[in-house]
């Protein structure tokens, strides 16, 4: 049997612990949720059997940085309880609708085992397009869908608030992507320490608001991070974005350090600029409520014309 020198074995332990992994293996354990019960991305689509582009990439990641270990689901009723829970260190969300999450084992997640130290969640894209209605879900996550003019074949540029996160590092101070990017209602700066938002000023699509693309929290003891990229399958192959992931990972369950105290002064500067830009390109609150009525009216009429079509059939 070959033998190794004590020198080889102390140069192997130290990369060991330079990568971030114990001897014992002690990592993260997360539990990936990716249930659609809206909308389903194709990024969380098991296609004949396989397990998704969300989950495989995510998969992929354990493995490579050997820092998580990972567990995939799409069983929201039987795997987030409180007995389960128990088994990981962090949840992600990938999903959409309201989940079949007893009432109980929901309010255990959100206001017990969240909090606690160790603990986490992240959240990526349509997480802020579960549990629209429900309260003490979105004023955790932190947003909640409300459209995407900028759909999955649009580019957006990127304006990084906080090049220091770990999690943003992989980004640098900007970045051009194309993604499907949301805005949100339920948006609460006093509440987020806003990590990233869309650059109005040079993104063709303009908006007189903010929108932010990712934030964090620390939740108690525990800590939350959001990020809205993710719809695309193709997000879910770049660079940037696994090497976000796993720096999200290390930061969320406590093995890195960053700023996560709100932040509004930065939403709103981002804001105001994002105001001025719109502006600059004829784009105001006023003449989108306009062109809504406009395309409002259009829907109710061809419903009118296809239910009098539909009544005249049945005669």
């Amino acid at each position: 049997m070959k033998r190794f020198s004590t020198h080889f074995v102390g140069c192997l332990l130290a990369a060991i612990l330079c990568a971030g992994l114990s001897l014992a293996d002690d990592v993260p354990r997360i539990l990936f949720l990716t249930q659609s019960k809206g909308f389903q991305h194709g990024s969380v689509n098991r296609k004949q059997g396989t397990r998704a582009p969300a989950e495989l990439a995510m998969l992929q990641l354990a493995k490579d940085s050997g820092a998580f270990k990972i567990t995939c689901t799409q069983n929201a009723e039987a795997d987030i309880t409180k007995e389960n829970l128990q088994k990981f260190d962090l949840v992600a969300f990938y999903t959409s609708g309201n989940l079949p999450i007893a009432d109980a084992d929901l309010d255990y997640l959100l206001n017990d085992w969240l909090h606690q130290k160790g603990h986490g969640f992240i959240g990526f894209h349509s997480a802020t397009d579960t549990y629209k209605n429900h309260e003490p879900y979105w004023d955790f996550v932190g947003g909640t869908f409300n459209g995407h003019p900028w759909g999955a074949g649009s580019k957006v540029t990127v304006k990084v608030h906080d090049t220091e996160h770990p999690a943003m590092m992989p980004f640098g101070d900007s970045f051009e992507i194309q993604d499907e990017i949301y805005q949100y209602n339920h948006w609460q700066p006093e509440k987020c320490h806003v990590l990233m938002s869309i650059d109005m000023a040079a993104t063709q699509t303009k908006r007189p608001y903010h929108v932010p693309i990712a934030w964090c929290k620390q939740i108690g003891q525990g800590r939350m991070f959001c990020n809205n990229l993710g719809h695309r399958e193709e997000t879910w192959q770049d660079e940037r974005f696994l090497k976000s992931v796993l720096a999200a990972v290390q930061w969320v369950s406590g093995q890195t350090n960053a700023d996560a105290k709100p932040n509004p002064a930065v939403s709103a500067a981002h804001h105001a600029a994002s105001i001025k830009a719109a502006h600059a390109a004829g784009i105001t609150q006023e003449r989108l409520q306009a062109e809504k009525k406009i395309k409002d009216a259009k829907r109710a009429a061809k419903n009118a014309a296809d239910k009098a079509k539909a009544a005249a059939a049945g005669n």
